[in-house]
């Protein structure tokens, strides 16, 4: 069982940056590959950034560069690094690790674990 809790999420001003971070309990988190999802107001959830446990990063297409995602396997701990934040990244922000994805980073079934979310409000 792995718990996510994640933290770093508040409110900023266009142009601004955030740092989320998430920590995880439970064993095998070496082995997990990682990722963030975010639920904006009236959307559906949808994939922003991920991590293989090889340490293959992938992105959707609306991250353009400004999101970096890493992970520190020593403190059980994954990061997603948002820059020149837009009034359109507004949404609740999710943590989640999967066993194997198997490809496929934006399938949301592919995940046993999330966390509950935080929030990030940018303002324009």
């Amino acid at each position: 069982q792995v718990q996510l809790v994640e933290s770093g999420g508040g409110s900023v001003q266009a142009g601004a940056s955030l740092r989320l971070s998430c920590v995880a309990s439970g064993r095998g988190f070496v082995s997990y590959d990682l990722a963030w999802f975010r639920r904006a107001p009236g959307k559906e959830r949808e994939f922003v950034a991920g991590i293989s446990w090889k340490d293959n990063s992938f992105y959707a297409d609306f991250v353009k560069g400004r999101f970096t995602v890493s992970r520190d396997n020593a403190k059980n701990m994954v990061y997603l690094q948002m820059n020149s934040l837009e009034p359109e990244d507004t949404a609740v922000y999710y943590c989640a690790a999967a066993i194997n994805v198997g490809g496929d980073w934006h399938l949301i079934r592919n995940y046993e674990y999330w966390g509950q979310g935080i929030q990030v409000t940018v303002s324009s």
